[in-house]
């Protein structure tokens, strides 16, 4: 009982089936006209099939126990990263898309596994600003603008 890709096949596998249900449930339609939950139920069969999996291999040969996942865990680093995309969350319509995102990406890039600034300042601004143009210019998605109207 100390495998952890047991419970973890067993979590998914749960999950799936709820899929799979919610997908039946928002009607599956046929394949020349699908309906709302076409995709949730063969998705969820896919996901059934890919834990099925799993767990058949944790039954087989074991696994590693719940203990050995967490033993090398970098806390700190997780903590950052919740802080940080708690803070992106409040600051997103207070400062817009460009403002609020451009410091996470930095924040990511300089505090998980640090790059050096001559790296991290355009890779957080190059891609925080290809970002920004697919999804405000080329999708015509509506962004938060924030304070100063910029993003």
């Amino acid at each position: 009982m100390k495998n952890a890709e047991l419970w973890g096949g067993l979590g998914w596998l749960a999950f799936s089936v709820f899929v799979v249900f919610a997908g039946r449930h928002h009607g599956i339609g046929a394949v020349n006209d699908p309906g709302s939950g076409f995709l949730l139920f063969w998705l969820g069969l896919l996901m059934c099939a890919f834990s099925a999996s799993i767990l058949a291999s944790a039954v087989r040969a074991g696994g590693p126990s719940l203990a050995w996942l967490w033993q090398d865990t970098r806390w700190r680093k997780v903590l950052v990263i919740i802080a940080s995309l708690c803070a992106f969350a409040l600051l997103l319509d207070k400062l817009g898309f460009l403002l609020a995102a451009i410091p996470l990406m930095l924040v990511l890039l300089r505090a998980i596994d640090p790059v050096p600034w001559r790296i991290a300042l355009p890779v957080g601004i190059g891609a925080t600003l290809a970002i920004w143009w697919l999804l405000k210019r080329l999708l015509l998605i509506q962004l938060p603008a924030g304070l100063l109207g910029i993003g």
